[in-house]
């Protein structure tokens, strides 16, 4: 008797069980591969960031880091971003409790204030898709690299929607 193939099995992405979601641990416990895992790769951290001295008010800009690939919405020297750009911040869970400028829906500051990850995260939906389809990710609303920009016309790009949480992400 012929010997039959087997079906190839296409894994399907899967969310996470209850007992999987170490998110709900607090953020000192986490091991380094859940801790990076946190990151749901929407790229708005990577973001200028302007702040008013006078009332410490923080306005996002569409100008991305100097190393931010906006086609793979990734750090392009992640490993090595703190030595290449002096004002990088590695979060740890302290920095993440009192950085004013993490957007609302950051999973490090989510997990901080002992809330639950969104729909979308890719740590529930199984797929980094949902970031996209959600309108968290910054695909596509990079107006330029911080490289290209003057300091003194950061100003001139200013937006709202970092700091906003869509009706479709909630």
């Amino acid at each position: 008797m012929p010997s039959v193939p087997p079906k190839k099995r296409t894994a399907t992405p899967r969310a996470p069980d209850q007992a999987e979601a170490f998110w709900r641990k607090p953020l000192e416990d986490l091991t380094k591969k859940e801790w990076e895992s946190l990151c749901d790769g929407c790229g708005r951290c990577c973001l200028v960031k302007l702040e008013e001295e006078d009332t410490g008010t923080i306005h996002y800009t569409n100008v991305s880091c100097t190393l931010y690939d906006q086609h793979k919405c990734r750090c392009a020297d992640y490993r090595h971003r703190a030595q290449k750009v002096s004002d990088c911040v590695t979060l740890t869970p302290q920095q993440v409790r009192t950085l004013p400028w993490l957007p609302p829906t950051c999973a490090y500051k989510l997990v901080a204030e002992g809330r639950d990850l969104y729909w979308w995260h890719p740590l529930k939906s199984g797929t980094p898709d949902t970031v996209r389809e959600a309108g968290i990710s910054v695909f596509g609303r990079i107006a330029a690299n911080e490289d290209d920009v003057p300091v003194d016309e950061l100003p001139n790009f200013i937006v709202k929607w970092p700091s906003r949480t869509p009706k479709a992400a909630r």
